[in-house]
């Protein structure tokens, strides 16, 4: 499946900021949400590519918004990655069991997330 389109979902402007540079660098189109809620609504209505997953944020968490994403029917084929300042191999793991496809722990480097995107 070819990625495109990415949909960023975090509360963080400034992580939202620099992962949107890094991604406009490699030729991606990007989309944001701020909240879990958002990331939700904005799967379902943009269906991107790729969502790229925060975890910690008010309200929906990125644990519970990826469980909802990957359960749907209607965005069960959209890969989501949680990008993440956790770094704990539990919080990995419980993130891969919601449904995530991967996991990088913030700050995110160009170098990883393209990697990352294209072992998908």
């Amino acid at each position: 499946m070819a990625i495109n389109k990415v949909l960023i979902v975090d509360d963080s402007p400034t992580d939202q900021h620099m992962m949107t540079e890094i991604l406009i660098k490699l030729g991606y189109t990007i989309t944001t949400a701020n909240s879990g809620e958002e990331g939700v609504d904005k799967a379902k209505t943009e269906k991107p590519d790729l969502i790229l997953m925060d975890i910690v944020m008010p309200g929906l968490n990125g644990f519970q918004a990826t469980r909802v994403i990957t359960k749907d029917p209607d965005t069960a084929n959209i890969p989501v990655i949680l990008c993440s300042s956790k770094v704990q191999e539990t919080d990995k793991a419980w993130g891969l069991r919601q449904g995530a496809k991967d996991y990088i722990v913030k700050p995110v480097t160009a170098k990883e997330l393209s990697a990352k995107i294209k072992g998908l």
